[in-house]
Formats: structure tokens, C-alpha cells, sequence
């Protein structure tokens, strides 16, 4: 079978959320398994995202778009770069990108187009209609979740016999406990024994960071919470936190490139979405083998499993997720890792990278004729 190349297109790589960290995690898995990769951004720079990616082998371009997707240099760019370099398969994330490859798509031969949808949220009455609109010219869509496709077919967005389920997927060997890199963050903390809440996201109303701190409130002193992330509301949270009385013991850390070590050394992750798709946050945290209180809403509720691999609560209920989280706080040590070992397990077995990918590589192949090779 010739070496196939496949496009990967999102609207920016200057920040990375879940969408974009997996859009990265399956555009180098797919390197390694012998296709060749480019990576085209609408905006920005791509910063340390871009150098590693080609680092890795795999090209980028940015289309450096100034005006989102009305402005016309990015589609003459893009239109130019897909007629010389003929791709096998143009891939969009998130929503920009999808109507720029269906829009694209009008113009530049490219035999297989899809789209990925990442969250339940399908966006203005305006943009759904412009969804709606186009939604014949890609071969296919996929969902990371079964309620995420559920709500596109419903709202009739995306006709449901070209719609795919195929999850996130995670390198569960790279994303495991590290009790050396545990003892390290905590002795850098200066916390020793006390219990070591972590959240990560980025901070918009979605995540609901202010449940979060109002919850974090009432729980004993000796408690620490480390939030990882950045965002609109990023000031706003810090400037609660320090009027709740909180701040010292609250720890900002930013965005991450690699939030890894943070959550081995956690004793509990904390997420409180008001809704989600397929949160890469917690399959991380799940994959290190941390115990979480999750608000329970459609993709949360589809990694954890209530009282074994963690816990529960109702979303935008500051009361509900602090009872979860004392209930946490107040388990035996090794109640918790048995929590956290069968948080780990569930991933594992469900949403491990090369079973994913295998997934992946199999769409492609049905949609182009070839005949799918899986991860040996």
C-alpha cells in the first residue's frame, strides 16, 4: 500500500485544549504508523506545538488568517497549497476548521474529507444552519462520544448513517503513576502529607471554575488545589480565590505543556464542566490512576463509573461537589487507589492510543479502499 497523506487542519495550535492536544496525540500516532503528516493551522504562530511536530517529521503551515474564516488569503492559500500537494485526506477539528476543509473542498479535488466533533455544544442558530448547509459535502463525520453524535443527529446536523463514534485515545504507558515524580512535586510544594486537589482545563464558563472554588471553601485547610490552565476568566478565578480566603493554598499554575506531573503527584482530580465531550483531562487523570469528583454530565459520565473510579455530582451545585470531594478527602489511602487502579483500568481498556488509533486507520481505509493495517 503506497504512504498516504493525511492533513490535519484546526482553527490554531498557539493554545491547545482537549481537542487540539488530540488532534496532536493522532496526527503523530499516525506518523509512527508510516503516513505522511501535515499539519495546517488557520491562525497564529504554532509555537513550541509547531517546532515539535516537525521536530517529529511532521510538516505545518499556518495560514496566519486574520479575520477568521472571512479572510480570503487564508482560503487562496489553502486552496493553492491542496492543489499542488494533492493530500489523500483532509481531517478538520472544531468547528472554523470544518467549514474551512467543506468550503475548500468545493474547489480542491481531495479524495476523503471528515470532520471530528468534540462537544455537544453545535454553536448559533446561524452556525448550525451553515452546518446544516454543508453537511453532504464531507464523506464522513465523527463524534468522540456516543450523546455528542446524539445531539448532531438530532438537531439534524449530520446525517446519521455518515456518522462514526470513534473516542479519544491516550497513551496509557506514557500517562501512568510515577511515585518518584510524586515525592519530587510535592517536596517542590513544601505539602509533605496533606491532600492535593488538581484541575485541569481551560478557564471559560464551561469549566465552571467558580463552583470549583466555592466548593474548595469549605473543606479543611490543610487541603491544597493546583488549577492548570488559561483562559478569558483567568484573572477573574485568581481574584475570587483570594476573596474567599483561599488564595494561599490555591495554586495557579498556568497552562502546561505537559500537566503530567502535577497529577501523579495529586491525590484527587476535581473537574466541574457544565457539559463536555470526551474530557482528555480526566483520561489523563484517570490514566495516572487518580481518584476523581467529576460533575455528571454526558463524556464524564462515560469515563467514571459512580463509587468505583470515582465520584459523581451534579453539575453547578457548589454544595453537591464539595460533599463529593470531602467524601474523597475523607477515604482511606487505600480506598482511594483502588478507586484510582480501577480508573486506570477503564481506560486502559477502552481508550488506549493504539486501540484508537487502530480505529482511525480503519475509517480511512474503508472510506479510500485500502485494505487497514492494525498497530502490530
Amino acid at each position: 500500500m503506497k504512504m498516504r497523506h493525511i492533513v490535519v487542519l484546526l482553527p490554531s495550535i498557539d493554545r491547545i485544549g482537549g481537542a487540539e492536544r488530540q488532534a496532536l496525540i493522532a496526527a503523530n500516532a499516525l506518523k509512527q504508523r508510516g503516513w505522511r503528516v501535515t499539519l495546517i493551522a488557520l491562525t497564529g504562530s504554532g509555537g513550541e506545538a509547531a517546532a515539535q511536530l516537525q521536530q517529529n517529521g511532521i510538516g505545518f503551515l499556518s495560514l496566519h488568517m486574520r479575520k477568521g474564516v472571512l479572510d480570503p488569503r487564508g482560503w487562496l492559500q489553502l486552496r493553492r497549497w491542496l492543489r499542488e500537494n494533492r493530500p489523500d485526506v483532509l481531517h478538520a477539528h472544531l468547528p472554523h476548521a470544518s467549514w474551512m476543509a467543506r468550503g475548500s473542498r468545493i474547489f480542491s479535488s481531495v479524495p476523503l474529507q471528515l470532520d471530528t466533533v468534540h462537544t455537544p455544544a453545535a454553536g448559533s442558530a446561524l452556525q448550525q444552519w451553515t452546518y446544516r448547509l454543508t453537511s453532504s459535502i464531507p464523506d464522513c463525520v465523527t463524534a468522540v462520544t456516543q450523546s455528542v453524535a446524539n445531539t448532531y443527529t438530532t438537531s439534524r446536523l449530520i446525517p446519521s448513517d455518515r456518522l462514526f463514534v470513534i473516542p479519544n485515545g491516550i497513551d496509557t504507558n506514557a500517562w501512568a503513576p510515577d511515585a518518584s515524580t510524586r515525592l519530587r512535586i510535592r517536596q517542590q510544594l513544601g505539602i509533605g502529607d496533606e491532600f492535593l486537589w488538581v484541575s485541569t482545563g481551560r478557564f471559560e464558563p464551561v469549566k465552571d471554575h467558580a463552583t470549583l472554588l466555592k466548593a474548595f471553601v469549605s473543606l479543611p485547610a490543610q487541603t491544597h488545589f493546583a488549577l492548570i490552565g488559561d483562559g478569558s476568566l483567568a484573572v477573574p478565578v485568581q481574584r475570587a480565590a483570594e476573596k474567599l480566603g483561599i488564595h494561599s493554598r490555591t495554586h495557579f499554575l498556568g497552562f502546561l505543556e505537559d500537566p503530567r506531573p502535577w497529577l501523579q503527584a495529586a491525590d484527587g482530580f476535581v473537574l466541574a464542566s457544565r457539559w463536555e465531550g470526551l474530557p482528555m483531562a480526566l483520561l489523563e487523570a484517570s490514566s495516572c490512576a487518580l481518584p476523581s469528583v467529576v460533575s455528571d454530565v454526558p463524556g464524564n459520565n462515560e469515563i467514571i463509573s459512580h463509587s468505583l473510579s470515582g465520584i459523581l455530582v451534579p453539575p453547578a451545585n457548589p454544595d453537591a461537589l464539595a460533599a463529593g470531594m470531602a467524601r474523597l478527602l475523607q477515604m482511606h489511602p487505600e480506598e482511594r487507589a483502588i478507586m484510582g487502579k480501577e480508573a486506570r483500568e477503564s481506560v486502559v481498556a477502552r481508550y488506549h492510543l493504539d486501540r484508537v488509533m487502530d480505529q482511525w486507520i480503519a475509517l480511512y481505509a474503508g472510506l479510500l479502499g485500502d485494505t487497514p493495517q492494525s498497530h502490530a
